[in-house]
């Protein structure tokens, strides 16, 4: 999700710096190529807003203030509330009537023995008693049933130590400069890695932590994991340390990820490549394959320390990483297990829907320019009263990756080891080679290039299939026509799918553009949003989504907080269905410098958990607001210096005040 993938002080601009230049040398067509032809035959999106129409022409109301568009009737849309105005500060903002209250921030106790959280005093061992960096997914497993108990899942993406470590940004010469990190430092950093389970219970309405809940556990780059599925032992994932290669040790850069149907967590294994330093031995047979992925980046400096993040040392360890990652939160001492069958990428997420067969479909972004959209469908199906018999139906079944065609079709098309060109011939002796050159598979089998696939989200009330397409400013002008007006794409879009027949294991269906986003009032920007949506409904950088009880979506962003669009990352409520389609409105808005993740909701649809990440990261670019570290005082490179500006990523839950559902 995070394009933050290195750790810079001052990354250049997310629209700029996401996830690099890609790494996709295919001659697959881009979505870009695709959207333009289609809709270079006609002129309507079936359903939606003219694409042209939109580009030229805005409806007084989305120039409109909140509070003009209140006074009109948009009976219309789904989504009952009092919009927020968009705009930038160091504080969060949540629609009028309900309750933002921080549940969870970086350092605070889940574990007993946690010590009280100290900047000044990190340990590692304090670190894997306390909650992590960087929130990311956000869970709920409830307990007995309740909305109003149960666990929390959280995943912690990456750390930023120039916001983590006092210190260790000086300003010399009038240059900003980050020193090199100690063991002691580095061993922080991979405690406040990986996830939380923490027991949470609702009570006055308010929720409160269980720190004593016998569930709570935390997971970090150095829990052992046990490595399932087609993959598990062949010699490509075999070590120095491991010769069996089925045991990794942790999990990194957990972005998004998803709760099981039989109640499991699942953390997605995304940006692996930047923990690699070093060179692989001359000639050495994964070269081609890591190249694909980035391997190495070298931004993290673990490799210093610990040589299974040297590729000159422990060639084959990148070949642990980049896994679906499935957690039995109801047995703090087991083992979390890599679950191979669902390919190696970059993983954004893993959401997941019982289909009517009874399997059980997961679908997979990979977030990096270029790169495709997934869906794995067990072989075996979920049984709903035994909870034992789906522990391992991610270990058997059909991985497939998408290829969108012209004339809003699309196939889903499977990558088996032997079928089609997935044989010896082009380099893939087994089912494990094609897992685990994942990317390498959907190469050659055709699938279409897109624009950062990050979250991939099945409705089952409407069975529609949402994906969310962050941006890719590296598309070039030749890549679209005038009807689809998007080359160097710095907003991003989403898409609509309907598999056929309403079957969400089915192997072809439909698809459309539900959004191309950013500023409808520029014309050249594109964007298709209604012309009910006001100035403070719009937005960029769609990333992570939700669906609620209802069918409704809900989108946050991740890269909208910069000049470009004037406004910080938030929480955007999305209408999909009737006259009120493609209309939005703002409903939270984060800090400065963060980004928008999660959201949940719980399953009474009365509480909503979001994520706040990076609080002030890159807020420099905001007079007043920023700074590159939290700990060094730089009032006299930056006046308006607020040495107490909140810098700790946090778990938010919104509720209603007085109770009741949100948004209705």
């Amino acid at each position: 999700m995070n394009e933050h993938t290195s750790q810079k002080i001052f990354p250049t601009t997310q629209l700029e710096d996401a996830d690099g230049d890609g790494h996709n040398t295919s001659v697959n067509p881009t979505m870009g190529e695709i959207i333009g032809k289609r809709f270079s035959r006609r002129n309507f999106l079936q359903g939606s807003l003219a694409v042209s129409a939109i580009a030229a022409t805005v409806s007084p109301v989305a120039l409109m203030s909140a509070d003009e568009a209140r006074a009109q009737d948009k009976s219309g849309s789904a989504f009952k509330f009092t919009e927020v105005e968009a705009g930038v500060d160091a504080s969060h903002h949540v629609a009028d009537g309900y309750d933002a209250d921080i549940l969870l921030r970086w350092g605070d106790a889940v574990l007993p023995g946690a010590p009280k959280f100290d900047p000044t005093k990190q340990t590692a061992d304090a670190q894997s008693k306390q909650f992590g960096y960087n929130n990311d997914y956000v869970g709920y497993i409830p307990l007995e049933g309740s909305s109003e108990h149960g666990l929390l899942v959280v995943n912690h993406e990456y750390t930023n130590p120039h916001l983590m470590f006092p210190g260790l940004v000086k300003v010399v010469d009038g240059k900003i400069q980050q020193g090199t990190l100690s063991k002691e430092q580095v061993d922080v950093e991979m405690a406040a890695h990986g996830g939380t389970i923490v027991e949470i219970r609702k009570a006055g309405g308010k929720w409160q932590v269980v720190t004593d809940g016998k569930y709570n556990r935390r997971i970090t780059a150095n829990t052992p994991m046990e490595i399932t599925g087609p993959a598990a032992g062949n010699d490509r994932l075999k070590t120095n340390v491991d010769a069996s290669g089925t045991r990794a040790i942790g999990t990194i850069n957990n972005c998004a990820g998803g709760v099981t149907p039989w109640g499991t967590y699942i953390m997605a294994e995304e940006n692996f490549h930047g923990y690699f330093s070093g060179k692989l031995p001359e000639g050495h047979k994964e070269a081609a394959n890591y190249k694909r992925y980035g391997v190495p980046e070298g931004s993290y400096e673990w490799a210093n320390f610990y040589d299974r993040y040297d590729l000159a040392k422990e060639p084959n360890e990148p070949n642990r990483f980049g896994w679906i990652v499935e957690v039995d939160v109801m047995d703090p001492a087991s083992m979390p297990k890599k679950r191979t069958a669902l390919g190696r990428t970059k993983h954004e997420g893993a959401e997941s829907i019982v289909a009517k067969n009874g399997k059980v479909v997961f679908y997979l972004g990979d977030d990096e320019r270029f790169d495709y959209v997934y869906k794995f469908v067990t072989e075996g199906t979920f049984n709903p009263n035994d909870r034992a018999a789906n522990m391992n139906l991610l270990d058997k079944g059909t991985l497939y990756v998408a290829k969108f065609n012209e004339d809003g079709t699309m196939q889903w098309l499977p990558m088996i080891h032997g079928q089609g060109p997935l044989t010896a011939a082009n380099g893939f002796n087994s089912q494990a080679d094609v897992l685990i050159e994942c990317r390498r598979a959907g190469d050659v089998l055709g699938a279409t290039k897109m624009d950062r696939p990050e979250d991939v989200q099945p409705n089952g009330v409407n069975g529609k299939v949402y994906v969310m397409l962050t941006n890719n400013t590296r598309r070039k002008a030749d890549q679209v026509n005038a009807a689809n007006p998007r080359a160097e794409n710095a907003f991003g879009h989403i898409i609509e799918i309907a598999e056929n027949d309403g079957d969400f294991t089915a192997t072809s269906g439909k698809w459309e553009v539900l959004l191309k986003c950013g500023d409808p009032s520029v014309a050249a920007v594109g964007a298709t949003f209604s012309t009910e949506t006001t100035k403070n409904g719009w937005f960029g950088m769609p990333d992570n989504c939700a669906v609620d009880s209802a069918g409704r979506l809900w989108v946050s962003t991740d890269g909208n907080n910069n000049k470009a669009t004037g406004r910080t990352d938030g929480l955007w409520a999305v209408d999909t269905e009737g006259e009120a389609r493609a209309t939005s409105k703002l409903f939270f808005r984060v800090p400065v410098g963060a980004e928008m993740c999660g959201p949940l909701f719980t399953p009474d649809d009365q509480t909503a958990f979001v994520a706040v990440q990076h609080p002030a990261d890159g807020g420099e670019d905001w007079p007043g607001h920023g700074r590159p570290s939290y700990y060094e005082d730089l009032s006299t490179r930056w006046p308006d210096f607020k040495p107490d500006m909140p810098v700790r990523p946090a778990v938010v839950a919104i509720t209603k005040v007085g109770g009741g559902k949100i948004a209705v």
